[in-house]
């Protein structure tokens, strides 16, 4: 008899759901959150496993491609749905939501997450830890800044984050009680700063070897950071049937409640990740206001900025990028300047 297996997932255990295909749960455990252990759990015990699942979460990954390897049919569900799913259950317990999970299985009412390759989650870390870098590098400057208001000193609001070190450290040398409390603040921000200008050139130098961001960035206002986080999570350009659901994928296109009569359009979604959705916008503005490069893409945007405005205008434009980017990595064709309507 093929079995459904659902798992509720926590950081150091997981609760397991047997389901037979009558949707009588056989056995319901609690067992360590290890590959090794799941897999041995089944085979002891002769299961005929036709799918196991679980939702998307942070050991989600490394449970996915693990059990995958061990020759079991693995799907990870989407979290929104499987919550909406048991929303109705009246007790929400690691047991409980073992079992829903494992009748969503059964039923088939689920949409399957994809799981990203390896190369890309270590494309992912190294874009994490310069954001990270960058952040705590900002936070500590704008530290200073605020201390410095106390003592009548307003730094200048266009100070260059290059030259940060040498405005400010003279004037916390110039005074003792400033330097005993801020010099080792300014020493930090300086290694942080290091740091940040490190990985900034490891990323651009990952984004110059890869095939696929060099012909991501024939596109105009696309840069290295922008490539990578596309590529990166993109994955495989495959999974997408159409370019248009790109778009919609980085949360790029307006929500829409409809019932009834009423039809309403709202504001862009913001789904799917943020960084990439920020970096495209940041590529749609640079595209429309920076890069001289002429194009048709560039015209139809400056054309949405007279009728929309600046704002909806570099939305619509990032949203029209993620789509040729798709285009241009399905077909390996670089950015033409011509055709974009």
């Amino acid at each position: 008899m093929n079995l459904f297996i659902g798992l509720d997932v926590s950081l150091r255990s997981v609760a397991m759901c047997v389901l037979g295909a009558d949707g009588d749960p056989i056995e319901e455990t609690n067992l360590e959150c290890e590959v090794e252990a799941i897999a041995d759990h089944i085979r002891t015990r002769g299961y005929s496993v036709e799918r196991i699942g679980f939702e998307a979460g942070t050991m989600s990954q490394a449970l996915f491609h693990g059990l995958t390897a061990e020759g079991f049919d693995v799907v990870c569900m989407e979290s929104r749905q499987v919550s909406a799913a048991m929303s109705a259950m009246r007790n929400k317990t690691d047991k409980t939501d073992a079992r829903g999970i494992a009748q969503i299985l059964r039923a088939g009412w689920y949409n399957p997450v994809h799981m990203k390759s390896r190369e890309s989650h270590e494309v992912k870390a190294l874009l994490a830890a310069r954001k990270a870098i960058l952040n705590r590098c900002i936070d500590l400057e704008n530290e200073i800044r605020g201390l410095f208001k106390a003592f009548g000193i307003r730094l200048p609001s266009r100070l260059s984050r290059l030259r940060f070190d040498e405005k400010v450290r003279p004037i916390i040398e110039a005074d003792d009680t400033l330097a005993f409390a801020l010099l080792p603040m300014l020493d930090v921000r300086g290694d942080l700063y290091d740091a940040y200008r490190l990985m900034e050139k490891r990323v651009i130098a990952v984004s110059r070897k890869d095939p696929v961001c060099k012909l991501l960035m024939t596109a105009p206002g696309v840069g290295p950071i922008t490539a990578l986080s596309f590529k990166a999570a993109v994955d495989d350009p495959a999974r997408f049937k159409s370019s248009r659901l790109v778009g919609a994928h980085f949360g790029l296109t307006p929500r829409r409640f409809q019932s009834g009569e009423m039809n309403n359009t709202g504001r862009i979604s913001r789904a799917g990740d943020r960084d990439v959705r920020a970096t495209l916008y940041i590529a749609a503005n640079s595209l429309l206001i920076v890069s001289g490069r002429p194009s048709s893409l560039k015209t139809w945007g400056l054309k949405l900025i007279r009728t929309k405005g600046v704002r909806r205008a570099r939305i619509a434009v990032a949203r029209k990028l993620a789509v040729i980017l798709h285009r241009m990595w399905i077909t390996d064709t670089p950015f033409q300047t011509e055709g974009v309507s």
